[in-house]
């Protein structure tokens, strides 16, 4: 029989992270505005489709979010979480994004795992259908559904779930709207083009005092041939 230190818990589970690139570029948005979020809190851990091991001993019971949240663990690298070597903490918040590929046992199964194992909010939402679900922890074992989400703030997050014309816009405790890869690029294009005209604008204020001191050494040596001392005036 093996012992808890010869069992094998895999890293991976075989399966894609996403079946498409809507669903990737969800989770990838979730997940890195959550790093931003949450970047100067050490004791914040978030983590994008990695497979969480809720229990010693038993590997074959185990679930991979597509977002996590464990608040009161350290960030750093890891192949999977072991909640036994995490001070036995739970995720607080998952979130999953759905492809046609997942099925209504599935993600039944999944919010029994997530209310057995003591997760306090759990947020589903399909970008195909644009319908968003929202859990929060109501007892022990129970995740009770949320009545409305279109306009939720999540309790442990700080964020903001809004539909707006079907699709999902998330917003940080500020207000902001959570970056996408192309927003981040846009706002370092302007930027860069900002610094550039600066700079520019730097090089032309310094040729305008360089012609400045030009002019007034012309200026000067006429007023010397005329037999003026240009310092009287």
């Amino acid at each position: 029989m093996l012992t808890t230190t010869e069992i094998f818990y895999p890293d991976s589970d075989g399966q894609p992270m996403a079946d498409n690139t809507k669903q990737f570029r969800l989770i990838s948005v979730i997940k890195n505005n959550l790093d931003w979020l949450f970047q100067d809190e050490e004791l914040v851990f978030v983590a994008g489709d990695l497979l969480w091991y809720p229990v010693e001993g038993n590997p074959k019971y185990r679930v991979a979010p597509d977002v996590m949240v464990a608040f009161g663990r350290p960030k750093g690298d890891r192949g999977s979480y072991k909640q036994w070597q995490e001070d036995n903490i739970v995720p607080q918040v998952v979130f999953e994004i759905l492809s046609p590929s997942n099925t209504e046992g599935e993600m039944e199964r999944k919010l029994q795992i997530y209310a057995r194992c003591g997760v306090e909010e759990y947020y589903i939402y399909d970008p195909d259908r644009y319908l968003l679900k929202g859990y929060q922890r109501e007892d022990d074992f129970y995740l009770a559904r949320i009545e409305m989400m279109d306009g939720w703030t999540s309790p442990r997050l700080g964020i903001n779930f809004q539909l707006s014309e079907g699709e999902l816009q998330l917003t940080h405790p500020d207000g902001r709207l959570f970056k996408t890869f192309e927003s981040v690029a846009t706002e370092r294009d302007t930027i860069l083009a900002e610094k550039q005209q600066l700079e520019s604008d730097k090089q032309q204020l310094e040729s305008d005092k360089q012609q400045l001191e030009i002019d007034k050494n012309k200026r000067d040596a006429k007023l010397r041939e005329l037999g003026i001392d240009p310092d009287t005036l």
